[in-house]
């Protein structure tokens, strides 16, 4: 029998995959429906899209606790998507403080996936201001979670393809230049790339999973472990013609990040981590996790060269 599940920020950017891979893999899906969602059109039809498919809307809010809890009692699985775009005031990503109330006095979830799917935040206690607040939020939401004995499961999904693939890693960049490109450093730290639509597909694979239970998956396609270099050697031979290359330097780097606004700095020093540090690919997976890829080989990823392929 497969769990009923409910996805919080069933709109956004992973939220919207989540929700068409639940109903793809045949679960009951569940999609709260938020009145903060105000006269945002496009995310009210994408909501309607969801109840045409199969989807059933349930009206809950963070503001309004009883509705969660509600809303929490109609699921056996609670996937949370809302984004941690960096903000100044807003901590969004502790809002998720409000569900573990919600899922704790339900009594009922079988398991809980929090916002995460990016870098394991526990391996970020090093982490650069002002980027770390995104690590130190989900550390809060994780010791909620741990201190309510709610059973979990923690999605690493490293870098979305989306942001990262399609601009060959430059800050600023979702579009490959046909004629240059600016490498950090020598360009060969190796990070992790993956499809959000297969990022969606593992995570929902995962949450009927005793395999999965109460540990970090993460989500390594073994053709996609790449450098900068190498995506730009991929992206070479796709359209034969080879790029422009020069070098950013890490001090140099690091000196462009000064006087840049909040949000920029905080996404920037992302990037340090991933393409200077190499961060996402420098460790080996311990007992308390699971490699995706290797739980579930019927999953055919996107190698980073078929998802280059689309922009020629």
């Amino acid at each position: 029998m497969k769990s009923k599940v409910l996805i919080v920020g069933g709109t956004g950017h992973l939220g919207k995959r989540l929700v068409k891979a639940s109903l793809d893999q045949g679960h009951e899906t569940y999609v709260l429906q938020r009145p903060e969602i105000g006269v945002n059109i496009e995310k009210v039809q994408m909501l309607l899209s969801f109840k045409k498919q199969g989807a059933h809307l349930v009206t809950g809010s963070f503001h309004d606790h009883q509705s969660l809890v509600k809303a929490v009692k109609q699921v056996d699985v609670v996937i949370c998507a809302v984004s941690g775009h960096f903000h100044l005031t807003n901590h969004q990503l502790l809002l998720q403080l409000k569900l573990v109330d919600a899922i704790k006095e339900a009594g009922n979830i079988k398991r809980f996936l929090p916002s995460e799917f990016g870098t394991d935040p526990s391996r970020m206690a090093d982490a650069m201001e002002p980027g770390r607040v995104t690590f130190d939020d989900k550390m809060v939401v994780r010791k909620a979670i741990e201190d309510a004995k709610i059973p979990f499961t923690y999605v690493s999904g490293n870098c979305f393809a989306g942001y990262f693939v399609g601009g060959l890693c430059q800050f600023g960049h979702i579009l490959p230049s046909k004629d240059s490109v600016v490498l950090y450093g020598d360009g060969n730290q190796k990070s992790i790339f993956v499809d959000e639509d297969d990022i969606a597909s593992y995570t929902i694979k995962t949450i009927d999973d005793p395999r999965t239970l109460n540990k970090t998956i993460y989500i390594r396609p073994p053709a996609n472990i790449l450098s900068q270099r190498q995506i730009v050697e991929i992206w070479e031979k796709l359209i034969g013609n080879p790029l422009h290359k020069s070098s950013l330097s890490l001090k140099d780097f690091l000196e462009s990040i000064k006087g840049k606004e909040y949000v920029e700095r905080a996404a920037m020093t992302h990037f340090y981590h991933f393409f200077y540090e190499g961060c996402l690919a420098n460790f080996e997976i311990g007992d308390d996790a699971e490699e995706a890829c290797a739980l579930y080989p019927d999953i055919k990823y996107t190698t980073v060269q078929d998802y280059l392929h689309q922009y020629i």
